[in-house]
């Protein structure tokens, strides 16, 4: 009877490897975002005989060093959670969202200050990339915290870092975008 049981679960296991599916679908949402942070970027150029405001270099270079320093973190949280370091994992979990957190925050200030009207065509291109790409740095802060959450409850390890990979991936995705975007909207006239 158990060999008969044996025989029927193993005829019914899934033939799929679910990694690969997940990967997979991770990378096809970042070419579908790609699509998006390129169109974006396409329009900031297209606009590019229009009069730019002058935006404040200083916090622009402030917020771009925020989020490469958050790009070390999350990374270093990732191969601490493929080695077993939970606890080194958790704390720069914990890093990447609090710098994530200040890089919002420094985009908010810069809209708060910012010396042009968000109905010019600078500051339609400005408000538009910097909040759709605030708006995922926010998502990946959640996402952030919601692994962060699960790493102190010890989810994680070496035989099961995907939560933690993926989230990471999309954190690094999010700066290469910004790596991009910031020479486009601070350094180019």
């Amino acid at each position: 009877m158990a060999l008969a049981t044996a025989h029927h679960e193993a005829a019914h296991a899934p033939t799929h490897n679910s990694l690969a599916i997940n990967r997979a679908g991770l990378w096809l949402f970042f070419f579908s975002e790609s699509i998006l942070f390129g169109l974006l970027l396409s329009a900031r150029f297209y606009l590019e005989g229009i009069h730019r405001e002058e935006l404040d270099q200083l916090l622009g270079l402030g917020i771009t060093i925020v989020l490469l320093l958050s790009s070390v973190t999350a990374y270093t949280a990732e191969t601490a959670i493929e080695h077993d370091n939970k606890k080194v994992a958790s704390w720069y979990l914990f890093f990447t969202i609090l710098l994530g957190l200040l890089f919002a925050g420094g985009v908010a200030f810069e809209w708060s200050t910012a010396h042009f009207h968000r109905y010019q065509s600078f500051g339609s291109v400005f408000f538009t990339m910097t909040g759709i790409h605030a708006t995922h740095v926010v998502t990946g802060v959640i996402m952030l915290g919601l692994v962060w959450i699960q790493a102190l409850k010890g989810r994680y390890s070496s035989k099961n870092p995907w939560a933690v990979s993926a989230v990471v991936m999309y954190w690094h995705f999010v700066d290469v975008v910004w790596v991009f975007y910031y020479p486009a909207l601070y350094l180019t006239k």
